[in-house]
């Protein structure tokens, strides 16, 4: 069922958001995208008659950065952080309960008032989460009468949360919220029927982070860019000397197998030419150079001009495009004009006609840093989900819903 289909008269909702933003080292939100997504859903079932609100969220991964003495950080990774941003945003008072389950999370859930919202801390304090504990999951859904999930950057993961607890609703009582149809939505206007010329741009460090996403691309695209670091391992394949730059040795032969795949099927481009340092540093001496001979002791960190123009050519005569990946280290300003430049083809293309899907990670940073994500198509919360949603994998969170 559709969210608007759900009957939310007098019910207590939990709404699994995902409010993993980034903070700072005083634990200031950086990037508040993730929160001003689930906005729209938030709004939408407190203006249902007498409807409360419970939220859900996980915020890192407290369990694997644990302090000297073995216990959570709970001051780096609680919600509470996430609390002033989110009270200014809906202009209301939220209520915050000191753990995700236990009597502290029942009392105030059971207390909670109409039109009033309630954050639970992180579900991540908990290792039953990750686990996809039953028991756990059956804690968080008694707090509720209704789940909804419209966290789409964790629908990859079989988490309590995120997916176990969706048993404990029937189907009039479970549904996805808006953010998660709209990502759904536009990832199905390029598997389905995407208008072609298709441009897939992939960039990046690692190719083992890619590899399913190329090899899927290859039998539904027009078109492949490969930047960033990756380009290297490709180079490295192709028999070209890449001196220091990034290159994952065990990848090689697939790489190779790629390469090899594409041929005669698709446009597979490799940038032509590279801004190359002899250092990992936003200072160090940098020159363009071809791709074919970078020297011993200097490492590829961005596209070069050529490989701009190349690229920006084909991306500007696309009328389907999806980009997953910087084309260098964009976080150094003396190797980010790749991905700049990048970023303003795709709005090039958009302003064209043409559909644009930023997949989440590293290429949605890096259009909101650059002020453009009202000028693409739709830019996905979610890197890893929106990956392996276009890789073709079943998304455990979706699955938990659309299982009937």
């Amino acid at each position: 069922m559709e969210i608007k289909d759900l009957d939310f008269t007098s019910k207590k909702v939990l709404l699994r958001v995902d409010f993993n933003v980034p903070l700072d080292k005083e634990h200031n939100i950086t990037d508040d995208t993730r929160i001003k997504e689930a906005i729209p859903t938030i709004r939408y079932i407190l203006n249902q008659k007498d409807t409360s609100v419970i939220l859900m969220s996980h915020l890192g991964r407290p369990l694997k950065k644990l302090l000297p003495d073995g216990s959570i950080d709970s001051t780096s990774f609680s919600l509470m952080n996430i609390v002033p941003r989110l009270t200014e945003l809906l202009e209301t008072k939220i209520h915050f309960a000191l753990d995700c389950i236990g009597e502290d999370a029942r009392v105030k859930a059971d207390n909670l008032k109409a039109r009033e919202i309630l954050l639970l801390e992180n579900t991540r304090f908990h290792p039953e989460e990750e686990k996809g504990d039953a028991n756990f999951s059956h804690e968080l859904a008694n707090l509720g009468d209704i789940y909804i999930n419209d966290a789409f950057g964790a629908a990859h993961r079989a988490h309590a949360s995120t997916c176990i607890i969706a048993r404990f609703f029937t189907t009039d009582k479970k549904a996805f919220g808006f953010l998660m149809e709209k990502e759904l939505l536009n990832a199905k206007r390029l598997q389905d029927n995407p208008e072609r010329p298709y441009t897939a741009i992939v960039g990046g460090a690692k190719v083992s982070d890619k590899i399913l996403l190329l090899k899927k691309m290859i039998s539904n695209v027009d078109n492949i860019i490969i930047g960033g670091g990756m380009a290297y391992t490709f180079f490295k394949a192709l028999g070209y000397e890449v001196g220091n730059s990034l290159v994952e040795e065990e990848r090689i032969e697939t790489a190779k197998e790629i390469l090899e795949e594409a041929k005669g099927k698709i446009q597979l481009l490799l940038p032509v030419d590279s801004i190359i340092a002899d250092s990992f540093n936003n200072e160090a001496n940098s020159k363009i150079v071809d791709n074919d001979n970078i020297p011993k002791g200097w490492m590829g960190l961005d596209i070069g001009p050529k490989a701009i123009i190349e690229f920006t050519n084909l991306i500007e005569s696309s009328r389907s495009v999806l980009w997953n990946g910087p084309m260098g280290v964009f976080e150094m300003s003396s190797f980010a004009k790749g991905t700049k430049s990048i970023a303003n083809a795709v709005v090039m293309a958009t302003d064209k006609g043409a559909f644009t899907l930023i997949g989440g990670g590293d290429s949605a940073a890096a259009i909101h840093e650059l002020g453009l994500s009202d000028k693409v198509s739709f830019v996905s919360t979610g890197g890893g989900a929106m990956l392996e949603l276009l890789e073709g994998k079943e998304l455990p969170g979706v699955k938990a819903i659309t299982d009937m």
